[in-house]
């Protein structure tokens, strides 16, 4: 069965990486996370930024993929061909093995070159967890080889477009689905909360699982009031029993 996995913060949230909703803690907590993640902000203190990144990734790089992110590389184990649309900008859904991931939103451990665009031989951020700065500490990003620009992290910030391939390739996948699952996102984040209502009009079943009311629960096919975890065990559990999801909605 074609499958689209659309996911959100609250699926990376059982592996303690903090949503953008979660009150920053300890010497970062001074700072708004949305004014950070700002084109502006990077031009206006890099170090500042880029210091608050390399935490971030820390915190990603420490985490495991939880039993979600499994569950669904579970799924194209079992012979489903799933596509999983992301809106996180950790690697947690590649290290637990998923084969097709679109990031919606970036990723951190692609960053670039903030005047040429170029992408460093060795992804910054993905650091040796030793040498990781003191939490709140500024620093510097690394210069650009290619122009001498500063690096900046592969992530979309407020007010930048989402990337064009990730997104095209997106509706694509949502297009060509049979089934398309929603979990862990309070689907109110435009464009990428259009892909489940895509699919809605064109006629094809969505299943979210999420443990509170979202604006999608009343439209969608079933909504299930689990945490991601449990919810993707039970639906692995059900497709082993009906891989044509004929046992999901009834």
């Amino acid at each position: 069965m074609r499958i689209t996995v659309v996911t959100g913060a609250g699926m990376s949230a059982e592996s303690g990486v903090p949503t953008f909703r979660d009150a920053p803690e300890g010497l970062w907590a001074r700072f708004d996370p949305q004014q950070l993640a700002t084109p502006e902000a990077f031009s206006e203190d890099p170090a500042l930024v880029w210091g608050w990144y390399r935490w971030r990734a820390a915190l990603v790089l420490r985490a495991q993929p939880n039993a979600g992110h499994a569950g669904i590389a579970r799924l194209q184990d079992a012979g489903h061909d799933v596509t999983v649309v992301t809106q996180n900008v950790d690697d947690l859904h590649e290290r637990a093995g998923s084969d097709r991931v679109l990031h919606l939103h970036g990723s951190l451990f692609a960053s670039r070159c903030s005047r040429c665009a170029a992408a460093p031989a060795a992804e910054p951020l993905r650091q040796d967890l030793e040498t990781v700065p003191p939490e709140g500490a500024h620093e510097a990003p690394p210069a650009c080889a290619t122009c001498g620009g500063l690096v900046r992290p592969g992530v979309v910030w407020f007010g930048e477009g989402l990337p064009a391939d990730a997104w095209r390739q997106a509706q694509e996948a949502v297009a060509a689905s049979e089934l398309v699952l929603v979990i862990g996102t309070s689907n109110l984040v435009y464009p990428a909360a259009a892909l489940p209502l895509a699919a809605l009009d064109a006629g094809i079943p969505v299943l979210e699982i999420n443990p509170h009311p979202t604006a999608l629960s009343s439209q969608a096919r079933a909504s299930w009031r689990l945490p991601a975890s449990e919810g993707v065990e039970r639906l692995l559990a059900l497709l082993q029993r009906a891989p044509d999801g004929s046992n999901l909605f009834q």
